[in-house]
């Protein structure tokens, strides 16, 4: 019988690592299943087909020119703040925008960049956030990439779509944060991409949606992000004299932002307000090819 213990005492210990084995991965399971489900969820709420829109295949790109504020330091700033949209193709080789329209392995996305230079008396503030949704599903981010620079140093950030998760890879100049990757939720929106996508709600009085949204990376840490269960509502109403569709996006109690989207197609961002002092003011938007020379640019409409 002495000889036996040994034997079962290690017999007891495999069925239980097994049990905690067989667990885990049923929790894993559990959770990527939520993940997805949550993820899918979310399209009843948006346009499918807002991106589709032939507007976007005139070869030109929107360029919303904004008056922007945002505290730095302790201090309200103003500054312009540039977002382009545009219709690119991508390949799936190099996850890039592609040269070669003959590849089989090319899908479209909606690239959306957003620039600011933030001046103080130190020195200026550069950001530049780009944001590739999938054409079809606008409301889902398939890559992002942030950066910031200024004296001190520069940072940056990189989302791609793993399938079941997006991963973040960061470079820092900042002790203890330094270079490194985590994984972010898949069923969450970025509050970055949200000026954009919240252009494809399907906008209707008292229409209520919960979803996760990742903070926005457009600053100089690479910190691991808050993710906020936020409240989404939508209500129909005038600003300055034009109809618009305001979008309150509860992050958390007392973290609240607000959008105004013009009420007609493409829905342009019109003004935002964030819980934590960025303003955004549209003033300039025109259709123009930004990268030639000339830019075959239409007079702005505003």
């Amino acid at each position: 019988m002495k000889r036996l213990l040994p034997l079962l005492c290690l017999l007891l210990i495999g069925m239980a690592g097994t049990f905690i084995a067989c667990a885990n991965q049923d929790i894993s399971a559990a959770a990527i299943g939520a993940d997805k489900n949550s993820y899918t969820e979310l399209q009843e709420f948006f346009q499918p087909d807002w991106a589709m829109n032939k507007l976007w295949d005139d070869g030109l790109a929107e360029v919303a020119i904004y008056d922007a504020e945002r505290v730095v330091y302790d201090k309200k700033r103003s500054f312009e703040f540039t977002q382009i949209t545009v219709k690119e193709d991508f390949n799936r080789a190099h996850n890039v925008k592609t040269d070669d329209y003959s590849r089989s392995d090319l899908f479209p996305v909606l690239k959306v960049n957003q620039f600011a230079r933030i001046p103080t008396e130190k020195y200026p503030y550069h950001y530049l956030t780009s944001l590739f949704l999938h054409r079809e599903q606008p409301w889902a981010l398939h890559k992002l990439t942030t950066s910031s620079q200024e004296w001190c140093g520069n940072t940056f950030k990189a989302i791609t779509d793993e399938g079941n998760s997006y991963q973040e890879y960061y470079n820092s100049y900042f002790d203890g944060q330094g270079e490194g990757h985590r994984d972010l939720p898949k069923n969450a929106l970025f509050e970055d991409q949200l000026p954009s996508t919240l252009r494809a709600l399907r906008f209707q009085d008292g229409l209520r949606l919960q979803a996760n949204v990742v903070e926005s990376l457009q600053n100089n840490k690479a910190l691991a992000p808050v993710v906020y269960q936020a409240k989404l509502s939508t209500v129909k109403t005038d600003l300055e004299g034009q109809a618009a569709w305001q979008v309150i996006v509860r992050l958390e109690e007392g973290k609240q932002n607000t959008y105004w989207f013009a009420s007609q197609y493409p829905n342009q961002l019109l003004q935002q307000e964030t819980w934590d002092g960025r303003k955004l003011k549209l003033k300039q938007l025109s259709r123009y090819a930004y990268w030639q020379e000339g830019g075959n640019k239409l007079p702005p409409t505003l």
